[in-house]
């Protein structure tokens, strides 16, 4: 279970096993672009890339664990700062599915790897590579963190997550979300949004895009206590067809741990 909530911690930014439910509470997910439909793939599960050669994974930028973001709800950016947002904004927009590889980065310096599929609205899952057994499936309402050696899993309200927000169908940042930073320089456009919850705590999601390619590179999520996890994704295809059944959370072969 400790691997569980760990997982759930680092990809999600969920913070404490009394957040799981023993059974899942929906969330409605954002209405789906109209004429826009998903069908199965009869190929392959592995990520396709969109180049010749799969890249090699790369080394996630790591933020300066000392920063000191700005918490304030009314914050004013300029225009440049407005403009790259917005650029940010248009490019999740334009993204329906996303297929590729995940480097993930610990708070305690520990790297492991994996595939993960997106379906917007709301719909992921990543696939740890072994031994790590942990597979995280959101279904558009619910996002379960699965224990595959146990054959357990963890119920979360997909709303507990700041993840929900890359998932939208359409996202203008700054004014669907709290953004508190907007910075971008000659590699990246970063842009940190901040959410506050009662019974959870304030818990980040920093974005980066590609300042040249303006393509998905990472993004951290910073939980209620402080602890940041680095997740950057390379190999990426958004032409690929997904297969729906990937998002579908088993509650048959994997039992539900009573809360």
């Amino acid at each position: 279970m400790a691997a569980m909530l760990l997982a759930a911690t680092l990809i999600t930014g969920i913070a404490a096993r009394s957040g799981a439910q023993t059974v899942p509470v929906p969330k409605p997910a954002p209405k789906g672009r109209d004429g826009v439909q998903m069908s199965a793939s009869d190929g392959p599960k592995g990520p396709v890339t969109t180049g010749a050669t799969a890249a090699a994974p790369p080394n996630p930028v790591i933020p300066d664990p000392h920063r000191n973001l700005p918490a304030n709800i009314f914050a004013t950016f300029d225009a440049n700062q407005k403009a790259q947002a917005a650029k940010v904004s248009s490019y999740l927009s334009s993204l329906q599915t996303l297929v590729g590889n995940f480097v993930q980065v610990g708070p305690d310096g520990s790297k492991t790897k994996g595939d993960f599929y997106i379906q917007k609205p709301g719909k992921v899952r990543f696939e740890y590579e072994p031994p790590n057994p942990i597979d995280i499936i959101a279904d558009g309402s619910s996002l379960a963190v699965r224990d595959r050696k146990l054959a357990t899993q963890d119920i979360y309200p997909l709303s507990q997550t700041p993840l929900r927000f890359l998932l939208s169908d359409r996202i203008d940042l700054l004014k669907d979300t709290n953004v508190v930073n907007v910075t971008a320089d000659d590699l990246f456009i970063s842009v940190t949004i901040e959410e506050k919850q009662a019974l959870i705590g304030t818990s980040r999601l920093m974005l980066m895009i590609g300042a040249k390619d303006g393509q998905l590179k990472q993004w951290t999520v910073t939980d209620p206590q402080g602890y940041d996890t680095t997740v950057a994704v390379y190999n990426l295809d958004s032409s690929k067809k997904v297969d729906p059944s990937l998002f579908k959370i088993d509650f048959t072969n994997y039992a539900t741990p009573p809360g």
